[in-house]
């Protein structure tokens, strides 16, 4: 049975009554096993209570000046203002909770203040998700509601959608390749799997929140701790400087599903701030002693089954003001370095590449040079461009890496390569110092469940808000202003970046020592499984990604599809009367729905034959003209193709290059990538 809890503030409240339940109820509705066939993951039982706490163990001296000043500083470097519509991810800890407190000061004390309305502060909403994995799940958030309101914030509950209690599948397996790296690094610690999936649906559920109500920016309220113990995390596991800079500072997020913003058609965004980032766990607690607020405490933050929790044990057993302020020096160093590299690969693709509205990209070998850009910026610039064209997020490492730094700097370029779902070869006539970036395609288009229908007469009517241009353009000035020009870790490896930092004397030799101890701790416990030893490339791409070859994709006439995050399709019937059509034998005037696919080497083939027709018909003249546009498109970008038949699997059009069968059809495709070349802005100052 779930037991009542009743706490009495230091404040003189009464907290309300929380429920608590044990892992091994979770772990009845929520198995691993049965979900994740591939991770056979057992989850340990563990009680553990989620309750609010008192404030009596905080220090009574509270530096409101210092945290104000802080606060309005980073929110100065993401270009925001106190009349700007913004969402807060709370979960009712102290760190969430101390962001409320912060940026309801902020929203009414800055210039020109801004009002309330029935009690609550204007353009601010907070979020909390109900993950809905136990009873008492939908009872928390509801307190954690009411605390945040009572505060003058308005608080909104976003709940996941589960089916009998558990993540729907199709949701998991999209999540499952989403977070499959992420997965293999914390595969032996037990529960991490539950952490994964439920910091997945918390993001994809405030997002949502955000896109629907049309709020450009959300703050969530990572701090200087959890950089420190991401730094630990990932030096343990060999990441590199660019990995060691932890979390960007703001960033711009994409929304999963196709929300387009109509008047510079592209995907909607939202900016996501972390302006805790100069603050530390201890400055949370004593901010809300400031704004006289309980939080949430999770015993399970204190479980040394989760890597996290280990490292942050560790933290805080050696921690000392040397200590971390060192640990901070060595972090501030990698974000330079970040920062720099960021900007390189921004220059170079501004100089270097062109994209095209057929979907594949043309990299300028002559203006890049590659020989002259250090590995680093290159290896940033490749994997920008190849994540863009492929639309698959993942990073590219180790010898596929390796083998494309190999490739582009092979000047001129003679061959042909794939990877990382990219083919890329050398741009006809261009004697090699061209390179021809295109999404490589040798399977069947993805399952239906991947693919999302959507009307853009709806899209259109969304309104649209200038003030999230505004706040990007404000923080991107703020970054130009701080270039940074001068940095110490570019030629530092993985293994090398704590020695250079010793080296310039950001670490004392005490500090290197526990840090190396503390890195050395958690490798050791690293313990990796040979089946998931793979590359990315190598796992699985040819068995959750896409569905098998007797998988149709069938479209609807008036209506979209937008495919594998980059290509919107339409077709539909025009006004205009063939021949064919009076006589009832129209293809296209016959056909309730077509099927779609890529383009295929028999596609070609019947364009030149109806092309040699002597009848001089709407299809012979419409070939003619695709024939000649596929002259000038290299082959390989042609199979990214999308094409459209009939139930005879007649080819009827080719949209991208203007061919139809039958004046009768109007069809169209527009490559509409979900997320823009280089992932749109972010500051890592």
């Amino acid at each position: 049975m779930a037991r009542g809890v009743a706490l009495r503030c230091c404040n003189g409240r009464k907290s309300s009554t929380l429920l608590y339940s044990s892992i091994a109820k979770v772990s009845l509705s929520f198995s691993p096993k049965t979900l994740f066939a591939s991770f056979p993951i057992q989850p340990r039982r563990q009680s553990f209570s989620r309750l609010f706490c008192n404030l009596s163990s905080v220090p009574n001296t509270v530096d409101e000046t210092k945290y104000k000043e802080v606060f309005n500083r980073r929110m100065a470097m993401a270009g925001l203002k106190p009349h700007h519509r913004i969402a807060l991810g709370v979960s009712g800890g102290p760190d969430s909770m101390a962001l409320c407190v912060l940026t309801a000061k902020w929203k009414t004390e800055g210039l020109n203040g801004v009002s309330k309305t029935n009690g609550l502060i204007d353009g601010l909403v907070a979020v909390a998700v109900d993950h809905g994995l136990r009873q008492e799940s939908r009872d928390e958030a509801e307190l954690v509601c009411s605390r945040v309101s009572d505060m003058g914030i308005r608080c909104e509950i976003a709940r996941c959608d589960w089916v009998n209690g558990r993540p729907k599948q199709g949701h998991l397996q999209e999540a499952a390749r989403d977070m499959r790296l992420l997965i293999f690094f914390l595969l032996y610690v037990k529960l991490a799997v539950y952490v994964i999936l439920l910091l997945y649906y918390r993001y994809q559920m405030i997002s949502n929140v955000c896109f629907r109500q049309q709020i450009g920016v959300l703050l969530i309220a990572h701090h200087a701790d959890d950089q420190a113990e991401l730094f630990i995390l990932r030096l343990s596991r060999g990441s590199g400087v660019l990995g060691l800079a932890g979390t960007s500072f703001a960033s711009e997020i994409f929304s999963q599903d196709l929300e387009l913003d109509v008047k510079h058609m592209k995907n909607r965004s939202i900016l996501l701030v972390r302006p805790l980032l100069d603050l530390w766990k201890e400055d949370m607690y004593k901010i809300c002693q400031w704004g006289r607020q309980d939080w949430v405490e999770d015993p399970t933050n204190l479980s040394q089954l989760y890597v996290r929790n280990r490292i942050r044990t560790s933290i805080g057993n050696l921690q000392s003001d040397t200590f971390k302020s060192e640990l901070q020096a060595v972090i501030s160093e990698c974000r330079r370095t970040r920062s720099f590299v960021d900007k390189v690969c921004t220059d170079l693709i501004n100089q270097t590449v062109s994209v095209t509205d057929k979907g594949y990209a043309v990299l300028d070998l002559e203006r890049l040079n590659p020989t002259e850009v250090k590995d680093i910026c290159l290896s940033k610039y490749l994997t920008a461009v190849l994540q863009f064209i492929s639309q698959r997020q993942r990073p590219i490492r180790g010898n596929t890496l390796k083998l494309l730094l190999n490739y582009i700097r092979a000047i001129p370029c003679r061959t042909s390569l794939t990877a990382a779902g990219c083919y890329l070869s050398p741009a006809p006539g261009s004697k090699g110092t061209k390179v021809i970036v295109s999404c490589f395609l040798d399977i069947s288009l993805p399952s239906k469940t991947e693919i999302l229908n959507i009307c853009l007469n709806e899209a259109r009517k969304r309104p649209t808000s200038d003030d999230f241009g505004q706040i990007i353009s404000a923080a991107k000035t703020f970054s130009d202003q701080n270039r940074v020009s001068d940095v110490q870790f570019l030629d530092a490896a993985s293994e090398s970046v704590l020695s250079k930092a010793r080296e310039l004397n950001l670490l004392s030799e005490s500090t290197y020592t526990t840090i190396g101890l503390l890195q050395r701790d958690e490798t050791n416990r690293f313990i990796t499984k040979k089946e998931n030893n793979k590359s990315v490339d190598e796992s699985e791409d040819h068995g959750t990604n896409v569905a098998s070859s007797s998988d149709k994709v069938h479209l609807l006439p008036g209506r979209d599809l937008y495919l594998m995050n980059r290509l919107l399709i339409r077709w539909d019937l025009s006004s205009h009367q063939c021949d064919e059509a009076r006589c009832g034998k129209c293809p296209v005037r016959t056909a309730t729905t077509m099927e779609v696919r890529h383009m295929v080497e028999s596609d070609w083939l019947y364009l030149a034959e109806l092309s040699r027709s002597s009848s001089r018909d709407h299809s012979t003249s419409s070939s003619h003209k695709a024939l000649r546009s596929l002259k000038s498109i290299p082959a390989a970008a042609r199979r990214s193709f999308l094409v459209l038949v009939n139930h005879c699997g007649l080819l009827l059009s080719v949209p991208a290059i203007g061919f139809s069968y039958c004046p009768c059809l109007k069809a169209s495709t527009v490559f509409l990538p979900r997320v823009p070349l280089g992932g749109g802005f972010s500051s890592f100052l």
